[in-house]
């Protein structure tokens, strides 16, 4: 009887110390991302499975730290996940452009960075030719290809998707605090071919269950096999 119970002792302390570890690795180290919209095509598609690395932006309070960790400031061109600032709850994923200090604009969909221009045709998608001009006043998206310049507050980033006609970020509502920073997306694990963006609410119990079973009937047949593994850039 003694034997049966540390057995049953034994089992039970590995699964607490597995759920420790488990929800410390996701609260400080890495957590896992799905792509719920087109706002970062063709990098990114929907339905892409991610991991995000949520240690690398860690606070280090000597410089020993930073030398010995695998932490940094943020960088141009990191694909960042955030808390949306005009909303909390949600997460959004875009690509950092500019940097505290940074002074941004754009001509006509050409992006320039303290007055320099940014070739950035290695990332960026253009769906829509067309040029929204600073004069059309009756589009909400009006500063979608012409704006600024402005300069980026200090603690704050400006983050723009790389799907740059299809994309709601810093221009529409602002640079992204530091605060809200959750991390770098750094690998796809998998992709799943849904065609279309998430809804933005929660489908109910029935949607749901009606998305597993979609999935795990079509899981062979429309996973993206070529994206597993895909390193993020």
């Amino acid at each position: 009887m003694d034997s049966e119970k540390s057995i049953s002792r034994e089992y039970l302390e590995a699964l607490l110390i597995a759920i420790i570890f488990a929800t410390f690795a996701r609260t400080y180290v890495v957590q896992a991302f799905k792509i719920p919209s087109g706002s970062m095509e063709k990098n990114l598609l929907i339905g892409d499975h991610i991991l995000v690395n949520k240690f690398i932006y860690g606070p280090t309070a000597l410089g020993i730290e930073r030398a010995l960790l695998p932490v940094r400031d943020v960088r141009r061109g990191d694909i960042v996940v955030f808390k949306w600032p005009t909303d909390p709850t949600r997460d959004f994923i875009k690509r950092c452009m500019a940097l505290p200090g940074d002074s941004i604009r754009s001509a006509d969909k050409v992006i320039f960075i303290n007055g320099k221009q940014v070739h950035d045709d290695g990332f960026t998608y253009h769906s829509d030719p067309e040029i929204v001009g600073r004069r059309d006043f009756y589009r909400q998206d009006r500063d979608r290809d012409t704006f600024g310049p402005q300069v980026v507050p200090a603690g704050k980033y400006f983050c723009m998707g790389d799907n740059r006609d299809n994309s709601n970020d810093s221009r529409f509502w602002g640079p992204v605090p530091q605060a809200n920073l959750k991390g770098r997306a750094f690998m796809i694990y998998w992709s799943f071919d849904n065609e279309e963006a998430e809804p933005l609410e929660w489908p109910g119990a029935r949607g749901k269950l009606r998305e597993l079973s979609h999935v795990a009937l079509n899981f062979f047949t429309r996973t993206r096999w070529e994206r597993t593994f895909h390193v993020v850039r």
